[in-house]
Formats: structure tokens, C-alpha cells, sequence
């Protein structure tokens, strides 16, 4: 467990993408079979703990200290983990300290009713660090920067294998990855893994930047709307049929109608959306079916799930990642004629003729509730990750409002001395209804605040300080880690979008908020209405 939370610990205190990749490459290179591969899957977010939960720590620490000491700690410290690895009364000596790979195997192995007893033999023995570290792996909130992608780098650069390949394997292994070491250190061949039912890593874009337009040749381009869904990869063939989210997560039984449909042989990529009577509805209506564990009948009638196709990789055995954009579309064309499966069809490729054709279709886009366009090189292959030039996501601009601040609430990880994500909302008119909620909402003249967005980016550090000293400065109530504020502070909020929603009281919910600007400058009364929002919404 040492050398994990000394990972972990500089992880956290590193910015620098290339320094992080460095430590995990060292450690991946110096830690033994199998402790790495349990480190490598608790960075990737594979490692889940059934038994084990944050509310038995709670308990755990609160049986040891005094809990209204505990409370305080926790809301100025604002993290479980970090709170109860300092907080923790030592026992030095107590027993011995854990591998990484013993507190795997023995949670898994645990009934839930001995969590606690076992969690709390383990705290003994560690020091505050390596406390920490357990917590962060028991509850899998290990906010250190690195990302599935970043880990899967390290490895590659540590060992000298390509990504692709890598990646290519990925997720047709289980922790602890002997086999996938034992390849990448060249004691034994790649590993084989079933390609049936194998994730194959996408083909993103890069945002087209203004300075960019002038050098782009549109003639070798071809124009496609982007769809405001979510990006998947569906792989089908000898009596499999999986569904993939962008990062190769399956989600195949949340979407069974399309698994239904899958009865081909090909792997295929698309953007699922929710579509009714060919018409493509909001994200939102979308949100409604992601991350689900039961999907009712109500579920898959009102919000019916469809895939717009962009490309297709394989047919049957054939790889057809090295042909151009072109040849792969008419191919993706020939084998929707052939098969025609149901909730699928293939995504647009728009007449532009220019530049000018271009800005025109942009402009189109959130008219027709469209995220924007994507540009693909017609002569490009599919080449896994995010190559700069052969494919580009031109998004429309985004909508902006200022927004009062209402309520702040501490960070994680970096920032969780921080106060850093920040609920704001807009005016409306008080009513006899609205006026008998929730008694700490804002009130001037005949208005009051609604809350209509959240948002924990967009500013710079030196704000996020100067944001965190006003919060401190301004607070009027406290609720645990949050604290409500006087409603006096001015956010300029940008979003992609609005919709109508059921879920927030506001009855909007926004799409990608986050703080494009602080007005110091400007009076909370001078913010926007509720109805100026609504006018935004895209139905």
C-alpha cells in the first residue's frame, strides 16, 4: 500500500500531463504481478467494491472521535477520504500493513457486515497517506488527474508498444492484466482475446479553431451535422451483440431494442440518440435512458433509443479502418441497403461547396437544435485516438445569461480547500405558490431566485481564489459542505443549450454550463429572468 499511496499522493499534486505519465510508467515498471495491475485498474476506474460504502467509514470514524469534531473536520476539509486518514486516531503497530492486492482480494471475499471491522484493522496500521489512499481505492473517488486514456499512455510509453494495439486489447482483459504485462515486458505473445465482442478504440476530432478556417480546404472535406447524443460503438457478428460508450464502457443492456436490432456481423459507429416519428429529440429526453439498471416498458415507448450511423470499421472479418472516409461511407451505405436493420440509419454528409456553404450550415444548426458540424477529410483512415487535421467538430457558438450566485459547495481532490462548484440562478416573479417554498430563497421586490445551473469550471485559479475568499466573505447560511450565500455576485454562464425539464424545479435544464466571466461590475438586479432562459429552450 506504500508505494500506491505514494503514487497517488504525487499524482494528485502533479499538473503536468508528461510528469504524470512518467510516475505511472515508473511505477508500472518497478511494482510486481499483481500488485499493478490492481494499481492500474483502480486508475482506470474498473475496481468496484459492492460491500464496502462511504456510509460505513462515516460510522467507522464517527465511533472513533468525538462526531461533532469529525463534522467540522469534515466540512473545512469537504473530502471523506482526506478527513479520515488525518482525522483517524494512530495505532502504530497494530497489525500489519495491507498490499494493495490483499485489500482487493479480501473485500472480495468480505460479506458486508465484516466491512467494517476489516476497514478499520487496516486504518490502524497505515500511516495518514497510505489511509488515504485505502479510502480512495475502497470507494473508487480517486480524482488524480489521470483518465483511462492517460493510464493506457503511460503503459504504452513505458514500454514501448503502441497505444492502438494496446487499446486494442484493453477490453478483452480483467484486472489484475498479468497476461497484459507479461506481453508488454516480452515475455509471452500478445494476448488473445475474443474480437467478436471487442471494443475498438474511436476516431475523435479536434475543434476547429477561427484561425483554422482560412487553411482549411473544403473541397477535401466532407460535411456531417453533429448530433447531440452520445457517441457508440456497436459490435455485432456470431451471436453477439454489444453495445460501447466512447471510453468502451458496455452499456448494451440499457439500450435492449438496439441490442435487438444488432443481427448483422460488423462493428459500427454511431451517435445514439432518442428519435420519434424521425424526429431526433433533446439531450435531455436522452438523459432519461442513460445509465439505467432496469429498463421499463414505460422507458423504452416514451423515449425510444435509435443510432445514427457514421462509419462502419468491420464487416464480418474485414478491417476496413485502412480505406479513405469515402470508400468506408459508401460501404456503411452498401450495407444499410443489404441489411436494412431497424433504429438505425446513416448520419447526413451535407452539400458545401465552400466556405460560405459551411458558416451557413453552422448557423443552421441551432435553428434545427444541432450541436454543429463535423469536417472529415474525405481521404482519411481510421486511425484510433485524436490525430490533428484529419477530422474536425466545428460547434456552434455557445448562448450565455448572467446568473446570480446562490450556492457554493467544496471541490475534490486539488480543490476541495476550495469553495469551486457554484449553483446560480435567474429572477421570477414571486407567486403565492412560490412564496410558500423553501424560506431561504432570495427575495427583492416582488422577485426571487430559482436556481438554473451548476457549474465547477471556466475560471482561472486566481479567480477560483478571488471566488472562494467572496463565498467566505458572503456566506449567510451553511448546510455541511455547502454554504448559501448573499445573492449579490453576477456570473456570466455560457451553455450549448437549453431544454424544458421535469426534473428541475426551474423547469430548464442547460447543457454544459460553466462561468465564461465574473461580473464584479454588475448588480445582482441587473441579472436575467427565468423567462429570458425559457425563451432560449429548444423544443
Amino acid at each position: 500500500m506504500e508505494r500506491f499511496a505514494e503514487l497517488l499522493d504525487r499524482l494528485v499534486f502533479t499538473s503536468s500531463r508528461n510528469a504524470k505519465l512518467r510516475l505511472m510508467g515508473a511505477y508500472f515498471r518497478t511494482v510486481g504481478d499483481p500488485d499493478r495491475g490492481h494499481a492500474l485498474a483502480a486508475l482506470t476506474g474498473v475496481l468496484e467494491f459492492k460491500e464496502a460504502k462511504p456510509g460505513q467509514i462515516r460510522g467507522l470514524v464517527q465511533a472513533r472521535v468525538d462526531p461533532v469534531l469529525f463534522e467540522w473536520s469534515y466540512d473545512y476539509v469537504g473530502d471523506l477520504a482526506e478527513t479520515t486518514a488525518l482525522i483517524w486516531p494512530a495505532k502504530p503497530g497494530a497489525n500489519r500493513k495491507p498490499e494493495i492486492t490483499q485489500v482487493v482480494e479480501t473485500l472480495a471475499e468480505t460479506k458486508r457486515a465484516h466491512v467494517p471491522d476489516l476497514i478499520a484493522r487496516w486504518l490502524d496500521a497505515l500511516e495518514p497517506t497510505e489511509r488515504w489512499a485505502l479510502l480512495k481505492l475502497i470507494t473508487g473517488g480517486l480524482r488524480v488527474g489521470v483518465s483511462e486514456r492517460l493510464a493506457k499512455t503511460a503503459l504504452s510509453e513505458a514500454f514501448a508498444t503502441d497505444l492502438a494495439e494496446i487499446e486494442e486489447v484493453w477490453h478483452g482483459l480483467s484486472p489484475p492484466y498479468r497476461e497484459l504485462f507479461a506481453w508488454l515486458e516480452g515475455r509471452q505473445g500478445r494476448p488473445e482475446i475474443d474480437t467478436r465482442a471487442a471494443f475498438r478504440p474511436l476516431m475523435l476530432a479536434n475543434p476547429l479553431e477561427d484561425h483554422e478556417l482560412d487553411q482549411l480546404d473544403v473541397e477535401n472535406y466532407r460535411a456531417e451535422w453533429k448530433w447531440d447524443g452520445i457517441r457508440v460503438q456497436l459490435v455485432a457478428g456470431g451471436g453477439v451483440q454489444r453495445i460501447f460508450s466512447r471510453t468502451g464502457e458496455e452499456i448494451t443492456g440499457t439500450f435492449p431494442e438496439i441490442a435487438d436490432a444488432m443481427t448483422f456481423d460488423a462493428v459500427l459507429d454511431g451517435e445514439l440518440l432518442v428519435v420519434r416519428q424521425g424526429v431526433v429529440a433533446s439531450f435531455n429526453d436522452l438523459q432519461q435512458r442513460l445509465n439505467r439498471k432496469t429498463v421499463t416498458k414505460e422507458l423504452l415507448r416514451d423515449y425510444p433509443a435509435h443510432v445514427r450511423l457514421y462509419d462502419i470499421l468491420f464487416e464480418s472479418a474485414e478491417d476496413l479502418r485502412g480505406l479513405t472516409f469515402d470508400d468506408r461511407r459508401a460501404r456503411l451505405q452498401a450495407f444499410l441497403e443489404r441489411t436494412r436493420p431497424a433504429r438505425m440509419d446513416a448520419s447526413q454528409l451535407l452539400p458545401a461547396a465552400g466556405m460560405d456553404d459551411l458558416k451557413q450550415l453552422r448557423e443552421e444548426a441551432r435553428r434545427r437544435g444541432i450541436e454543429g458540424l463535423m469536417l472529415k477529410r474525405k481521404d482519411s483512415t481510421y486511425v484510433a485516438g485524436r490525430p490533428k487535421g484529419p477530422w474536425f467538430k466545428w460547434k456552434r457558438d455557445p448562448l450565455t445569461l448572467d446568473a446570480v450566485l446562490m450556492y457554493a459547495q467544496r471541490g475534490h481532490g486539488k480543490r476541495s480547500s476550495y469553495f469551486s462548484d457554484y449553483t446560480f440562478g435567474t429572477w421570477r416573479p414571486v407567486t403565492e405558490r412560490a412564496s410558500e417554498e423553501a424560506a431561504n430563497k432570495s427575495e427583492v421586490n416582488g422577485w426571487e431566485l430559482v436556481p438554473v445551473g451548476k457549474a465547477y469550471f471556466g475560471f482561472t485559479d486566481q479567480e477560483l481564489r478571488q471566488l472562494d475568499k467572496w463565498v467566505r466573505d458572503h456566506t449567510v447560511e451553511r448546510y455541511g459542505p455547502v454554504r448559501a450565500v448573499d445573492p449579490q455576485l453576477v456570473l456570466e454562464v455560457a451553455f450549448d443549450a437549453v431544454h424544458p425539464s421535469n426534473r428541475h424545479k426551474s423547469g430548464v435544464a442547460m447543457r454544459f454550463p460553466r462561468v465564461s466571466r465574473i461580473r464584479w461590475d454588475k448588480p445582482a438586479s441587473e441579472a436575467d429572468t427565468l423567462e429570458n432562459l425559457e425563451k432560449l429552450v429548444e423544443r
